[in-house]
């Protein structure tokens, strides 16, 4: 159960930890003013651009922070390794997925992490409760562990071209992935991958609220762009929305834990 409606989180405020992950790679968007201004009861604010480890020659890539780093973080957020954690968010980009895979990735339990289908939009739709007031925090001692088989590195993909061991979908547009549109980060190429197979991750997702679209629709999806299984990796610009794949194949095969090449293109079409 990757995924909770927004009926459930109303009827669970109080029994769960629950994160605003909002972030915007558009300029006229500020996501903590919007948190400030806005939010879910209870809400923690998640800044994805503060805890990733930012790469100064990769403007907007978001590697994954230190294992230190993510327990300070998580122990000031007051959240612990037993804690059941709800996490939206009101972007176009579906930030929250990539927040749920940080989780994963440090350990915490899957069956603990939950995404609010629909985010905050879905939520404002519905006329739900929202509030300014900032939640209490009592701080904890977060504890992590790294499931370092859930990323992939620049060499790893490199070699993959020719040993073909796994398969790569690429999140972003049609356009961007054929290399007819110019690159929106500075010093990065157009095109994709060698051998790399595009699934915009807009095509999961309903524009009318945000919400994932039925697990048989998914399943055609990616059904016709070829036999998938575990060996299968995600990619896109910053590592963001593809985790946003991640949680659509999630959806379809519980089994599934997602990989995601953590450089994506803004690493790889770096010229």
């Amino acid at each position: 159960m990757t995924l909770v409606s927004t009926s459930w989180l109303n009827e669970n405020l109080n029994k769960v930890k629950i994160i605003d992950a909002s972030w915007h790679l558009v300029k006229n968007r500020n996501a903590v003013e919007e948190y400030n201004n806005e939010h879910i009861e209870n809400a923690i604010f998640f800044d994805l651009e503060k805890h990733s480890n930012q790469q100064k020659n990769l403007p907007h890539n978001h590697f994954l922070p230190k294992k230190k780093d993510w327990e300070k973080t998580l122990s000031k957020m007051g959240i612990s390794n037993n804690d059941k954690v709800v996490i939206y968010d009101d972007s176009d980009l579906i930030s929250s997925c990539r927040c749920w895979f940080q989780f994963l990735y440090f350990g915490h339990s899957s069956e603990l992490v939950f995404i609010l289908d629909g985010g905050l939009k879905k939520w404002k739709i519905e006329n739900r409760k929202i509030t300014n007031e900032k939640a209490k925090i009592k701080s904890s001692k977060y504890f992590a562990k790294e499931n370092a088989h859930m990323v992939k590195t620049k060499l790893q993909i490199e070699k993959n071209i020719k040993k073909k061991e796994f398969k790569i979908f690429d999140a972003r547009s049609k356009e961007r992935f054929d290399g007819k549109v110019k690159e929106p980060r500075p010093g990065v190429r157009s095109g994709s991958i060698e051998g790399s197979i595009c699934l915009p991750y807009s095509e999961c997702i309903n524009p009318k609220d945000n919400s994932f679209l039925d697990k048989k629709i998914m399943a055609k999806k990616f059904k016709s762009l070829g036999v998938i299984d575990s060996n299968t990796v995600f990619s896109c610009g910053s590592s963001v929305t593809a985790s946003v794949l991640g949680v659509a194949y999630s959806l379809i095969n519980n089994k599934y834990m997602p990989i995601i090449y953590i450089g994506s293109w803004s690493e790889y079409g770096k010229t």
